[in-house]
């Protein structure tokens, strides 16, 4: 099963610092077999969020919410239980200062993708 590791932590605090640790992690999990894909996203401030209501479509920078913890990566990943899954994202170096959500990804079967 694949899940999503969401990786929401406070980036005045996370800085180039934790890099080495990322690296090690990264290894570690390709090491294993059960890394599938990751990325750094941008700030924050780089964001834009597109709603649509009633038909119109509405774009606006942000997204503006009050929290200080930002969505800033994801990995994704091949584990065999929810405990596994759980057991990568507590070794995320940001799992320290932020939270890390962990997310089954459905699975669909590849007639219903194409």
């Amino acid at each position: 099963m694949q899940y999503l590791l969401l990786i929401n932590d406070d980036p005045s605090s996370v800085g180039e610092d934790l890099m080495p640790e990322y690296m090690a992690f990264t290894e570690a999990l390709r090491a294993s077999g059960s890394f599938v894909g990751a990325n750094q996203l941008q700030p924050v401030e780089t964001a834009t969020t597109v709603r649509v209501r009633d038909g119109e479509t509405f774009v606006t920078d942000g997204p503006f919410i009050e929290t200080k913890e930002t969505l800033g990566g994801y990995y994704l990943i091949e584990a065999e239980s929810l405990d596994e899954a759980l057991e990568w994202a507590a070794k995320i170096p940001s799992a320290r200062y932020g939270h890390i959500e962990v997310r089954p990804v459905v699975m669909r079967p590849a007639e219903v993708e194409a």
